[in-house]
């Protein structure tokens, strides 16, 4: 597939022309006509196959529609941003930068709120117009505790091309994936890792059972987990969110297999075929993080030790070891059975055939039950009251990307 130009063939003055564009009228648009391709693969579904685990959801609306979201323009955003200056610059990611900044709150215009304003990066404005379109379409549509709130958008075109923007809360206790690294000084205690582990179950279950249509991530990881001032979790980059299958299907088949290495589940690499279960690996595959404080594939390690699914195994297959692989930063500050438990729901969401793994609602009830029977609740709420962050401070979006970033993988199956 090669790249375009977006104005190639436009007038002169058709280029300069600087306005904000609606989401609802952007099909009448010169972009809009040229990426709608991309807006079709969104929403592509495959034929019907012989399995019985056929899903019926409706087909997914192309554009948002949701009301109350903000459309903001450059200078708006210019001006929450300092002019995109560096120094409030909280994260990179495959989708561009992204800024701290300060917008007039819509309920009471003589305040303001913090923002974080994601800006497509120039250089891959086709597949950066494709995930910003689908984060507005997801982001637009859904709402849920767990799930990060969409602000509003910005869609601009002007004479250095297109602008596309998006503006979400401010969550000022940046990812997981920051704080299970060792970039973070305070490790992250058990009881919180075990509520993380329910907070991101309950958002996957909402996008997976709990609307009229189904949505699959396919990009499940930490650095998508954010955490706001009560360090709560919320799922965020919903630029490679797909539609589930549609009724009498089993599966999406996407053309490109887009995610990233060592959380992508077997069968999506071999076969680019999608369906909820892919994002119950990665969940799997997250737990396993939440329990070793490890990446999926860190090269810094000796070599057997590299790939966190082939170190962890043995210790899997015997209860008595797994005191091997909880992450050494915790030291004795937490429960073994509680691990134990947590570990055999990680090896139930890695079951190498799709249609064995559980649900999420099934994984959620699991979850619940170990989080229930945890008597760390005390060391949580002290965690929570010792580590909350006022909405005015800032903290780096866990930096909206990982070190694993560089490793995401593009394969186009044909």
């Amino acid at each position: 597939m090669k790249c375009f130009s977006f104005f190639k063939g436009a007038k002169k003055d058709e280029r300069k022309a600087r306005k904000p564009i609606s989401v609802q009228s952007m099909n009448s648009t010169i972009i809009e006509r040229k990426m709608r391709i991309f807006r079709t693969d969104l929403n592509t579904q495959n034929v019907p196959d012989n399995s019985t685990e056929s899903l019926g959801r409706t087909s997914f609306p192309i554009l948002s529609h949701r009301h109350n979201l903000r459309v903001f323009t450059m200078s708006e955003l210019k001006s929450a941003t300092k002019n995109f200056c560096s120094s409030v610059i909280i994260g990179h990611g495959g989708f561009g930068r992204v800024y701290k900044g300060l917008i007039e709150n819509g309920e009471d215009p003589t305040t303001k709120i913090e923002v974080a304003v994601k800006q497509l990066d120039f250089g891959r404005q086709i597949q950066g117009h494709k995930e910003w379109m689908a984060e507005v379409n997801v982001l637009g549509l859904v709402e849920h505790p767990n799930l990060i709130k969409l602000v509003g958008y910005c869609a601009e075109d002007d004479e250095r091309g297109i602008q596309r923007l998006l503006v979400y809360e401010f969550m000022p206790n940046g990812s997981v994936e920051h704080h299970l690294s060792t970039r973070s000084e305070t490790p992250l205690p058990w009881a919180m890792r075990l509520k993380i582990a329910q907070d991101a179950a309950h958002g996957l279950k909402y996008l997976h059972e709990e609307m009229d249509f189904q949505i699959i991530f396919r990009d499940f990881k930490p650095s998508n987990i954010l955490l706001d001032e009560q360090w709560n979790a919320k799922l965020s980059d919903f630029g490679l969110a797909r539609l589930g299958p549609a009724e009498g299907s089993t599966h999406v088949t996407c053309s490109e297999v887009v995610g990233t290495i060592g959380y992508a589940a077997p069968e999506y690499i071999q076969t680019g075929r999608a369906t909820s279960k892919i994002d119950v690996w990665g969940y799997g595959v997250f737990l396993l993080q939440l329990i070793t404080g490890r990446r999926p594939l860190d090269r810094s390690l000796p070599e057997n030790e590299q790939k966190l699914l082939e170190w962890v195994k043995p210790f899997l297959a015997d209860a008595k070891k797994l005191v091997l692989m909880v992450d050494p930063r915790l030291k004795k500050e937490y429960s073994l059975t509680s691990a134990q438990k947590l570990a055999l729901v990680a090896k139930q969401c890695l079951v190498k055939e799709a249609k064995d793994r559980p649900n999420m609602s099934e994984v959620l009830e699991m979850i619940n039950r170990i989080v229930e029977a945890s008597t760390e609740t005390e060391s949580l709420a002290t965690f929570v009251q010792a580590n909350s962050k006022p909405a005015h401070r800032s903290i780096s979006h866990g930096d909206f990307t990982d070190e694993s970033s560089t490793l995401s993988l593009t394969l186009r199956l044909y």
